[in-house]
């Protein structure tokens, strides 16, 4: 009889530890997946991804070996928004590629949402504005939400730093969408001239302004 006792006080015990580590990893997944959702903060590391380009080859972050970091512009064809920016993006990348710092745009929208940002019509756009760059689509949109971009454009600058992608700045390419020639504030720009003197980014974090990201139903 004692030692019957002693079985089922053990069993118990075990039912309510299996239920405490359950519990545990329930807590422990709902963290992970909500760090998850929001996407990157300033300091985060950015993951590497594999992206078709407009010229049907498959890009990564790990192809560019000389490079010091990224300048990772999610955008697209039809807002408006970015099509203001598109020459602006050309220039950063201009700008900035030999010094170690290249665009890398992704486009995030959904085609069946929204046709113009179909992949023949991003081909289309990139020969049309002569963009320099990478033209990157997200099929399946899985690398958008990682990054926790939400409009187009919306910038995610990088730094190497002991072969991680670490993120730097974070939000809009400057403070005039409408009009380059009225900009005071040249985020991006001031973002990559700081790391490139071994800085740190004065302005971290600014609020993209854009077009909604399309997704899928």
């Amino acid at each position: 009889m004692k030692n019957l006792k002693i079985l089922l006080a053990t069993f118990v015990m075990g039912l309510g530890l299996l239920s405490f580590t359950t519990m545990n990893d329930d807590k422990h997944a709902s963290r992970h997946e909500k760090i998850n959702s929001k996407g990157y903060e300033v300091g985060d590391e950015a993951a590497d991804f594999k992206l078709k380009n407009i010229d049907g080859k498959m890009v990564s972050l790990s192809d560019f070996k000389s490079a010091k970091g990224f300048i990772v512009v999610f955008t697209c064809n039809h807002c408006p928004y970015a099509k203001k920016y598109e020459d602006r993006i050309v220039e950063l990348d201009k700008k900035f590629k030999n010094q170690g710092y290249p665009v890398v745009a992704i486009n995030p929208n959904d085609p069946n949402v929204q046709p113009e940002d179909g992949y023949q019509q991003m081909i289309e756009r990139a020969k049309q504005k002569g963009f320099t760059f990478p033209y990157l689509v997200d099929e399946g949109q899985k690398i958008y939400p990682q990054y926790g971009a939400t409009k187009t454009p919306h910038v995610f600058l990088l730094q190497k730093e002991n072969g991680k992608n670490i993120v730097k700045y974070i939000g809009a390419i400057d403070n005039n969408y409408d009009n380059p020639n009225d900009v005071s504030e040249y985020y991006v720009q001031d973002a990559v001239n700081a790391l490139l003197k071994g800085e740190s980014v004065k302005m971290s974090k600014t609020v993209a302004i854009g077009c909604t990201i399309k997704v899928k139903k």
